[in-house]
């Protein structure tokens, strides 16, 4: 697929990790993606260049089916920004409402809602304790598994590298999905996630089986109110575990946020059911942005 000539740009290093850290922490993103680990982490997936353009710095990328796109721009003159990637035949990936309504103007561009991108967000105080009858079904899960398991349930730290690591190739190789690229990139960034954890500022829980790692989750701040978690593997023939990793997640870290970001189901039909039924507040929309006329095409401020 034809890609627009790139404007001068970089690949992202982790040089970047303390101006993206704080460009984000200005944005207070809503949408996973946009965190210096989330980025760092499928810099390869999606050949991840910076660029910067009317004091922004801007994200270049590709998708999983080769088309380029930019992401939101941090900082600077955002509209005028937008303004000049539309201008060189640019599409816009991963805008949400709030940037809709900030800066384009809907006469002039198309949004294309993405589903199958939409993260979902959750009461993390809910996924902490499954409240109620709406989460009969994991507490019998979860209680499936610890009556009949001796485990042990800890932070993440160097310690569990290792077994993490084993864990994670034992997931991709019980998959029956090796084909596909995209999975073996994320097990590849979730590789990467788990030997440079402290680097890149993120915290996880894991849970030992037998002495053994049988599942571990890994995620990091989002914004003031939410949580993101970018990683959960557990071992996939233990009925209740992943639900058990999932509540300890929400019980051990990111206390002081009120939402977990449990990311996008990437049009995975047996994902989308088991996040549904964590019963969501919001799926938080994402947006592919074309503006056909672009160099006619300004942002608005």
């Amino acid at each position: 697929m034809e890609i627009p000539p790139y404007p001068a740009s970089r690949p992202l290093t982790m040089a970047d990790k303390p101006l993206l850290d704080h460009l984000c922490a200005d944005l207070q993103p809503r949408i996973s993606e946009l965190t210096f680990a989330g980025l760092y982490l499928f810099r390869n997936a999606h050949n991840y260049q910076v660029s910067q353009i009317a004091d922004s710095v801007v994200i270049l990328g590709k998708g999983y089916d080769g088309a380029g796109y930019f992401l939101p721009p941090l900082g600077g003159d955002v509209a005028k920004a937008v303004t000049v990637m539309f201008a060189a035949g640019w599409s816009l990936y991963g805008a949400d409402d709030q940037f809709a309504d900030t800066y384009l103007n809907s006469a002039d561009v198309q949004l294309t809602e993405l589903r199958d991108s939409s993260d979902y967000l959750y009461l993390r105080e809910e996924l902490a304790t499954l409240p109620g009858s709406r989460f009969h079904k994991k507490k019998n899960r979860i209680n499936y598994f610890t009556s009949r398991h001796a485990y042990t349930v800890d932070l993440y730290s160097g310690e569990y590298l290792v077994g993490c690591l084993a864990l994670l190739e034992r997931w991709f190789e019980s998959s029956h999905i090796e084909a596909d690229r995209s999975v073996r990139l994320e097990v590849d960034a979730a590789s990467e996630a788990l030997r440079s954890a402290e680097a890149l500022g993120l915290e996880g829980v894991v849970i030992v089986v037998e002495n053994r790692v049988a599942a571990f989750a890994l995620g990091e701040h989002l914004n003031r109110d939410t949580a993101v978690c970018h990683f959960e593997k557990a071992d996939p023939f233990a009925e209740g575990l992943y639900q058990l990793i999932n509540r300890e997640l929400a019980q051990l870290l990111f206390q002081e946020c009120r939402y977990l970001n449990r990311e996008q189901d990437l049009g995975n039909m047996g994902l989308r059911s088991a996040k549904l039924s964590y019963h969501p507040v919001e799926l938080v929309k994402k947006y592919l942005v074309t503006c056909p006329d672009g160099k006619d095409f300004v942002a608005l401020c």
